[in-house]
């Protein structure tokens, strides 16, 4: 099997997916992070921070919300695979506790979708 046959072939791997994910929405975290800290500083201004509080009832916010929340919960389930990983022996499970993680991470986002709406 040559070089190049073999990297695509790892990049079809369910763990590859798992690590370009968890790194894509830490990127996506921390992408956000100024946003946040801005919000924070309007809290200083009272009207500000009220005029941005009203525009945050919008459906489109409430649904990039929810994106927010699956990002968190996609990167700390990913980081808890690593921790899994370097911690617990390997074996044929991976591919299951993969697909646990994304689903208990996809569950977290929905739930906080229907409370928010």
């Amino acid at each position: 099997m040559s070089t190049l046959s073999r990297v695509a072939a790892s990049r079809n791997h369910p763990a590859y997916w798992a690590f370009l994910v968890h790194r894509l929405s830490g990127l996506g975290l921390a992408l956000f992070l100024p946003l946040h800290l801005l919000v924070l500083g309007l809290a200083v201004e009272r009207a500000s921070l009220d005029g941005f509080l009203s525009w945050t009832d919008r459906p489109l916010v409430k649904l990039a919300e929810t994106g927010l929340v699956v990002l968190l919960a996609v990167h700390l389930t990913g980081g808890l695979r690593v921790l899994a990983l370097e911690f617990l022996p390997w074996s044929d499970a991976q591919k299951t506790r993969i697909a646990i993680a994304f689903g208990v991470a996809l569950a977290v986002g929905l739930l906080f979708l229907l409370l928010a709406v």
